[in-house]
């Protein structure tokens, strides 16, 4: 079968080949610029703007018996870009993304807008149709899709949500085009860039001077991470100090781990508590004693009492339409690699300050500061609010332990509080770090907050949502982390992708499956299968709460999927990528499910799939 839009049956007639034992094109220097700047992974779907690359990956394989960077093949190109999201969460650096002319760049989709919105760095390489078409240059069109193909702003499809996009116009400087826009890519705020060249380009000749003067990686650093100023960091240290009901609210400070024990021991210091607002990272361990919870909307508890409210990371701290605010006269401050959100339609917090800075860099001020503060003069009040904290935390947490005692209305079938906590227990008993050398994906939509605080992860790193809100990301998205786990040299015991079923469908299983099984990348795959899409039906009561449809059904509504229609999604998995399947519906079955299922992914080394049937909407 041909590539993605690539007819090559249709050939309008041949073009010439150069021949010759070491021939070097543009795709050479591309490759080479990849490897020489730590590009260990190029996520790719091919297609007839990429005939340079394919000759050039096997004179590669022809000179040395390897590519220069692994080549993952991803018949989705959405997999393929989450697949690099997730390599790039657990590296902390890019992976590249191959795609094919401006149908590729659009089958990218929501992808694009997770990375963005995540931060994560990546680097997205697509051809175009060839700009010749009668044979001046080796690349000319040949086949009648590459009319079809000829877009006028190809890169306009993917602009506002890029970092940097760029065409490489000749290989003679494309190494450079290459590191300007990793580089670009790896500053903060981290993410996407884009880079397209006609065929043509990719095909050109390129001498051995130009193939041995690749850009130097050590000239080309990513922006060294800011810092708070010495006025801000002594008002913000100060005034966490003397407040009676201070409180932190991150949601991505974790995206770097070094911030997270600095969180952590900030927090000790002072008796702060910490909540998480739609986190997409693990900012604080679970475990510490003035952590008090993750949320996601609705109105937030501990906000209004707050006199020092620290924002740090975080995307939307609060929801206005809530009534959610601080107390009166409270202050407000902010820090954020991009605390004004520029690329929001609109975004707005009530901030005595806005710092642009690194959370970990910030924080290790702030420490600093704290320690040079006189403890007599808040001592007391510290006291005091750990008291109140350490109240807080333990209703908080009484209240978690009971709903995982707890059925769903039926008493048959689980809650979703339940069934995490057998999957924590399983997880638990079943690896050999007891849990802690876990990967945890989240991408449950509306339960996502119960994963938050049940499964409670304690390590930097262990638990990531995309940071976006195209959902799909998670199928890819364990692909590539299990990669990315590989090349950094760090093995997790398990891999967990905790989905919904809307969401499962919306992430190319049958594509995920199959690449996961060929680069020997299992993971356990939990749907809580709801029948349909709730997150739609919630909104609508949040609007219309007394309206005609507020008691309608799922069905009726048309965001249902019924009893007897839903997708065999375990199946799914079993028939593109031979991975093991069962779907549970009695809550009593959970736990042998569960480590039989975890039991297949660590020693069959296969994708394992359990489709639990929770309540309907």
């Amino acid at each position: 079968m041909a590539g993605r839009s690539s007819w090559g049956i249709f050939s309008l007639w041949p073009v010439s080949s150069c021949s010759g034992a070491n021939m070097y094109t543009t795709a050479s220097v591309f490759f080479k610029t990849l490897a020489e700047a730590g590009i260990t992974h190029a996520f790719v779907n091919w297609g007839s703007d990429h005939s340079a690359f394919l000759e050039d990956l096997h004179r590669q394989r022809t000179e040395s018996g390897k590519t220069l960077v692994e080549i993952v093949t991803c018949p989705s190109e959405y997999v393929a870009l989450s697949a690099a999201h997730g390599y790039g969460q657990v590296t902390g650096k890019p992976a590249a993304v191959i795609v094919h002319v401006d149908v590729g760049t659009q089958g990218l989709a929501g992808a694009v807008h997770n990375a963005d919105r995540g931060q994560v760095p990546v680097l997205i390489f697509a051809g175009s149709s060839p700009f010749t078409a009668n044979g001046e240059l080796r690349g000319s069109k040949n086949e009648f899709v590459m009319w079809f193909q000829d877009m006028p702003d190809q890169p306009a499809i993917v602009r506002q949500y890029m970092r940097y996009v760029a065409q490489i116009q000749t290989g003679k400087n494309a190494s450079k085009m290459i590191m300007r826009a990793l580089q670009i890519a790896s500053s903060q705020p981290k993410g996407p860039v884009y880079l397209w060249a006609r065929r043509e380009v990719t095909d050109e000749d390129i001498d051995d001077s130009t193939i041995n003067t690749v850009a130097s990686l050590n000239k080309w650093p990513a922006v060294t991470p800011g810092a708070l100023t010495p006025q801000a960091v002594e008002t913000i240290a100060s005034a966490l100090a003397k407040a009676e009901s201070p409180l932190v609210i991150t949601a991505n400070a974790g995206r770097n781990p070094a911030a997270v024990p600095l969180l952590a021991e900030l927090s000790s210091a002072l008796a702060i508590g910490v909540i998480s607002c739609a986190a997409s990272s693990v900012s604080i361990p679970a475990s510490h004693p003035y952590f008090l919870g993750y949320f996601f909307g609705g109105k937030l508890p501990y906000l209004p009492d707050a006199d020092v409210v620290l924002v740090f990371d975080t995307d939307v701290p609060w929801v206005d339409v809530f009534d959610n605010a601080p107390r009166t006269g409270a202050q407000v401050f902010v820090v954020d690699s991009d605390p004004l959100k520029r690329t929001f339609g609109f975004s707005h917090v009530d901030a005595d300050l806005l710092c642009t800075a690194d959370a970990a860099t910030a924080l290790r001020q702030l420490l600093d500061a704290v320690q040079t503060l006189d403890a007599r003069t808040y001592a007391a009040k510290v006291h005091a609010r750990a008291q109140t904290l350490d109240a807080s935390r333990a209703a908080w947490r009484a209240q978690l332990a009971h709903a995982e005692t707890l059925l769903a209305p039926d008493g048959v079938k689980p809650s979703v509080a339940f069934l995490l906590a057998r999957l924590r227990d399983a997880v638990v008993s079943q690896t050999s770090s007891r849990g802690r050398n876990v990967l945890w994906l989240n991408e449950a939509a509306s339960a996502s907050g119960h994963i938050w605080n049940h499964i409670a992860p304690e390590e930097p790193g262990s638990m990531f949502m995309s940071g976006g809100t195209s959902l799909g990301y998670i199928l890819g998205g364990s692909v590539g982390a299990s990669l990315g786990a590989r090349a950094a040299g760090r093995e997790y015991d398990l891999i967990v992708a905790l989905t919904g079923d809307g969401n499962f469908l919306f992430g190319a299983p049958t594509a995920a499956y199959w690449v996961a099984r060929r680069y020997d990348a299992p993971f356990l795959t939990i749907v809580f299968n709801n029948r349909g899409w709730f997150s739609p039906k919630y909104s609508m009561r949040a609007v219309h709460p007394t309206g005609l449809g507020s008691t309608a059904s799922g069905d009726k509504l048309s965001v249902g999927f019924g009893e007897e229609h839903n997708v065999d999604y375990a199946g799914v998995a079993a028939a593109a990528g031979g991975g093991w399947a069962r779907q549970v519906i009695h809550a009593d079955e959970l736990q042998g499910a569960f480590e039989e299922g975890i039991r297949v992914v660590l020693h069959e080394r296969r994708c394992a799939v359990i489709d639990c049937i929770i309540e309907s909407i």
